[in-house]
């Protein structure tokens, strides 16, 4: 497998796993997610291309993987198809919101998993006029026991992200734990609304620079856990620069074993 660029300058750095030889069998015990707004399916290039937003999550292999900005309004023969495609092409298991359905295709998100989903919710995040907004809550049925997920892509303005950032935290802390809350928060502000109540709420969480993804100054794309202690491995990919303009976060949470004894941030 080819070893990924090095990060960018502005780029927190995480090991990429990918370029080790790494495989399901080493991941023992670990639950691999990742979280990435795809932009569409559109790059840098002006091209819509699908393919290319599908060998990079293959590229990482994770277990369970969340897509904001999935789908095309645009005048694209298979816009309407991207959420079929993406689901057939990276998972069995999958979950969605088409938060906008017209004749010339859908947008949304969607949560795609290797093993089972139940309990599947999709709550409604919209607030006031503004663009429409879901969070995706699920079970996985991971091989190492149930994990709690919430997926979600958050709205642009600071009263909006507040409102939903209290329903996020009521949504995760009503569900069982271990639990991630993964995806595009859009909250650049340092130490935003956003920030201060997750970070307080998830004790273990990423915080890579993502956005533009040519040279990333924002980190708007998270994934958040806890116990804290689940989070062993966290890192990003520069070469999905060449795909979105954001940058995917990849981390492995740790679902068994003594890990989650005495976590006081829990």
């Amino acid at each position: 497998m080819t070893v990924p660029d090095a990060p960018h300058p502005s780029q927190p750095s995480g090991r990429d796993p990918s370029a080790e030889g790494d495989s399901s069998a080493v991941r023992a015990g670990v639950v691999r997610v990742m979280t990435w707004n795809i932009h569409g399916g559109v790059g840098p290039d002006g091209r819509r291309d699908l393919r290319r937003i599908v060998d990079l999550v293959r590229k990482h292999d994770p277990d369970l993987v969340a897509l904001q900005e999935v789908g095309s309004r645009r005048e694209v023969a298979e816009a309407a198809e991207a959420f079929k495609f993406l689901s057939e092409a990276l998972g069995n298991h999958v979950t969605e919101t088409r938060l906008i359905t017209a004749p010339d295709g859908h947008y949304g998100h969607a949560l795609i998993c290797r093993w089972p989903l139940r309990s599947t919710v999709c709550h409604d995040l919209s607030y006031r006029r503004r663009e429409p907004r879901a969070a995706i809550e699920a079970i996985a049925e991971t091989p190492y026991g149930l994990l709690h997920v919430v997926a979600a892509h958050l709205g642009l303005s600071f009263a909006e992200r507040r409102h939903q950032a209290q329903l996020l935290a009521e949504v995760v802390q009503s569900g069982p734990e271990p639990a991630v809350l993964m995806g595009d928060l859009n909250d650049w502000v340092w130490r935003g609304s956003v920030q201060k109540m997750l970070n307080h709420l998830f004790p273990g969480h990423t915080h890579f620079k993502t956005f533009p993804a040519f040279w990333p100054v924002f980190a708007l794309d998270r994934i958040y856990c806890r116990p804290g202690k689940m989070l062993t491995r966290q890192w990003t990919d520069p070469q999905a620069r060449t795909a979105s303009d954001h940058l995917p976060v990849i981390a492995e949470l740790q679902m068994r074993g003594a890990l989650f004894e005495d976590d006081s941030g829990g």
